[in-house]
């Protein structure tokens, strides 16, 4: 659909301007003129081939966006004012452009929750699901507040999450680097000066000039395969049955498996603590949370959980069966399904597996730590080692 920028004029004589994706200037002048604005000039934008990777629009900056319109709510201001105001701050052109365009789409009559639909990319359909309760039942800024919180608590975790990763695997590609520089660089030059001696090398000098001969001659080689073994990777998990094994393994890893389980654990509750706390029917909800779940094991668990309230028994015998969540998880969800509170305590094992997160994330940088160190002293150290030996030896002829 082409798009129109327009000039014009209100009913007050104040000058407006702006753009908009019509069929053709018709439509366009017909809503102009819905909105009670006299078009003075039409242009059709050319049109541009942009190629995007993702949308370009950062989680916090959907976060930020969220509290600031659910505060502007409840200051009573209209919606339209609050969309215009929020547009005019934004940092991201793109986000700027997308809420200019749920902007108009309120003034032609849509409800927020139709407007934001149009742009699953942006707002996915937990936000949508919940924006429509809080519309359906009058209190969109008590909605919007959950949501702002969720939004940030998630972000926080995830932040934890990556936090944790950061820093071992900055380590291990500086070590990884460094390796390589030596064996490519370094070793090379004492290869050639072992070359003139005419010795026998002993067997750990000759294996790492073995090693260092075969990158150098084989670079290119390795480079397009690992390419080509992710890229097959990344292609292979489109598969169901592929992504439910990966799922799995990253369950039981080491030292990664107890975080990514915990953070899995206190994703599920607070999502569907938020959707069931905001209106949103129990059934809609845990499909919505199965969406944003982020594992294939927790997703199937879900599933069969609403299979299981379909035929009227209680969600907790399939999420038993995954082995992802723990007894007491269980036991606290099945206790809030009989109370009636099924909302409150899933919060409350959100809140505690965040803290959760926060002893895993400390325990995992504190083990990896030093042995990343370790390792990364044996191999340089070994590498040193292995080009010293022979001199070792010629120095020992030589007494």
């Amino acid at each position: 659909m082409p798009v129109f920028e327009y000039k014009g004029k209100t009913v007050g004589g104040r000058p407006v301007q702006g753009e908009k994706k019509a069929k053709n200037r018709a439509e366009l002048q017909r809503f102009l003129r819905a909105n009670k604005i006299l078009a003075t000039q039409i242009t059709k934008k050319p049109s541009q081939i942009q190629i995007k990777i993702g949308t370009g629009i950062k989680k916090v900056e959907l976060s930020r966006f969220t509290r600031q319109f659910a505060t502007m709510i409840n200051a009573g201001l209209p919606m339209v004012q609050c969309l215009e105001i929020l547009a005019a701050q934004l940092d991201s052109q793109e986000f700027r452009k997308i809420a200019n365009r749920i902007k108009e789409d309120v003034q032609s009559g849509s409800t927020l929750s139709e407007a934001l639909a149009k742009h699953k990319k942006v707002f996915d359909d937990l936000y949508i699901n919940m924006v429509e309760a809080g519309e359906i039942g009058g209190a969109l800024d008590t909605i919007l507040v959950r949501l702002a919180a969720y939004r940030e608590k998630a972000d926080k975790l995830i932040r934890k999450v990556k936090g944790a990763l950061v820093y071992p695997i900055v380590v291990a590609v500086v070590a990884g680097g460094v390796t390589f520089a030596m064996l490519t660089f370094i070793v090379p030059v004492f290869a050639k000066m072992f070359g003139g001696l005419g010795a026998e090398l002993p067997a750990p000098t000759q294996f790492i000039l073995n090693i260092s001969h075969f990158l150098r001659e084989n670079i290119l080689v390795m480079i397009i395969g690992l390419i080509s073994i992710i890229v097959a990777f990344k292609l292979s998990l489109r598969y169901p049955k592929v992504r439910l094994i990966f799922d799995k393994s990253k369950l039981v890893m080491p030292l990664l498996g107890n975080l990514i389980r915990k953070s899995a654990i206190s994703r599920f509750t607070r999502t569907l603590s938020t959707l069931i706390s905001s209106g949103v029917s129990i059934l809609d909800a845990l499909d919505i949370t199965a969406k944003t779940s982020g594992n294939m094991v927790l997703q199937n668990a879900i599933h069969k959980s609403m299979l299981s309230i379909a035929e009227g028994e209680t969600i907790t015998a399939p999420l038993k069966e995954s082995g992802v969540f723990p007894p007491m998880v269980i036991q606290m969800i099945s206790v809030g399904e009989k109370t009636g509170g099924l909302d409150e305590m899933l919060s409350k094992i959100a809140d505690f597996y965040d803290e959760e997160v926060d002893a895993a994330v400390s325990a995992l940088t504190s083990v990896i730590e030093p042995i990343i160190i370790v390792v990364m002293g044996a191999v340089i150290g070994g590498i040193l080692i292995a080009m010293y030996l022979p001199m070792f030896d010629i120095i020992g002829k030589i007494q």
